[in-house]
């Protein structure tokens, strides 16, 4: 089946691999971003183009109701083009806020537009200490101290607005550590890697199945249990998306 897809983020690291993964589907995009020159490229790769600042809430209502979209997916994050340890105490604070405000924006759009299904970016280390592997429904770490506290703030709001929007049905992945094209690694690193073809793929695969909730996505042998996202989405960790046919960074 065909949707129409407004995408937050669409100009992102995950956002150039899903555009078109989505578009090669079928799939009408409207993405949203704010980097011009990453922006530029999205024509090419199958979307549309609107530039709207995540936290104008009625400029952000008014872009997804103009979309009119089936779903609307969330791939909107704050962070540094490399991970530069004297950014990321800002990038923290920045992706937090993405994370409360934003997506409260989103998911008040969506609403407002009648989509039907949002689908999330979350994070998959964020569980409370304790014995690994980690499931779903494993408790997240309430008790963080430091920048850890703000991320996790920033990943509850997000998580509670998400699955808890009236009308509409709540997807968020939980992913791992990125790797790959786009991001400062190109090896798996973490206690749960993920590469971003993988990561985009996820989104794809969460689109028609009827399945929603939270998902652990992540290449196995890592800290989360995935089984989840492979029995319920039919997703694979090992998928990859032919660099002819991405954006690259």
């Amino acid at each position: 089946m065909s949707y129409r897809i407004f995408l937050a983020g669409a100009s992102g690291v995950i956002g150039r691999r899903l555009v078109p993964l989505l578009a090669g589907a079928g799939h009408h995009v409207v993405g949203m971003g704010r980097s011009p020159k990453r922006a530029s490229e999205l024509p090419a790769l199958g979307a549309e183009y609107v530039a709207v600042d995540v936290f104008e809430g009625d400029a952000v209502a008014e872009a997804i109701i103009t979309a009119r979209p089936d779903i609307v997916i969330h791939q909107l994050t704050d962070l540094p083009d490399t991970l530069d340890p004297g950014l990321m105490n800002e990038a923290i604070i920045g992706n937090a806020r993405i994370r409360e405000e934003g997506t409260r924006n989103l998911v008040n759009g969506a609403i407002a537009a009648g989509a039907r299904r949002l689908i999330a970016q979350s994070i998959a280390w964020a569980y409370a200490p304790g014995t690994a592997p980690y499931y779903e429904t494993d408790a997240l770490d309430i008790n963080a101290q430091g920048n850890r506290a703000i991320t996790i703030r920033g990943i509850l709001a997000l998580e509670n607005q998400v699955l808890n929007a009236p009308a509409i049905e709540g997807v968020v992945l939980r992913y791992g550590q990125l790797y790959g094209p786009g991001t400062s690694r190109n090896m798996p690193c973490g206690t749960s890697p993920l590469h971003a073809d993988a990561a985009a793929y996820a989104a794809l695969c969460a689109l028609d199945h009827e399945e929603f909730g939270v998902f652990n996505i992540a290449e196995p042998g890592g800290e989360v249990v995935i089984q989840k996202a492979v029995d319920r989405l039919g997703w694979c960790a090992d998928f990859r998306l032919a660099t002819a046919n991405a954006g690259t960074k």
